[in-house]
């Protein structure tokens, strides 16, 4: 699998277009206010939600995306297995960790499944 898709990014037909990881869908708001200035300053000034629960850039210039990398890694985000033939996002109910008749958080399982298959390389790299 090429490099680029390993890192979230597409080559489409206009522009590239870069995904984001949002793990089970959980954001803290500082993560937030820095995906809200990465838009403004790297493209249109909005994302899009895909069904994985990751946030889509579909105008980031190629010569910037190591910048906008750089700046996730700042607020401990990443592309890194939002695209290709790959275990992708690990997604949870909306609701998880408040829910009044939750009998268990999903959250740290889906965190524990994050990582495993993030940091096993052979899960990286599916066939078709």
């Amino acid at each position: 699998m090429p490099l680029r898709l390993q890192n979230g990014l597409y080559i489409q037909r206009y522009a590239p277009m870069l995904r984001i990881a949002i793990p089970y869908g959980l954001l803290a708001s500082y993560q937030l206010r820095k995906l809200a200035e990465i838009t403004r300053k790297y493209d249109k000034g909005y994302g899009h939600f895909t069904t994985r629960t990751n946030i889509q850039l579909n105008w980031p210039k190629l010569e910037e995306v190591p910048d906008i990398l750089a700046e996730l890694a700042t607020v401990q985000m990443h592309a890194i297995q939002t695209s290709g033939n790959c275990i992708r996002n690990t997604t949870t109910d909306p609701y998880a960790g408040i829910h009044k008749e939750e009998i268990a958080d999903p959250r740290p399982y889906c965190e524990i499944i994050r990582q495993w298959s993030t940091f096993h390389p052979e899960f990286a790299f599916f066939t078709t």
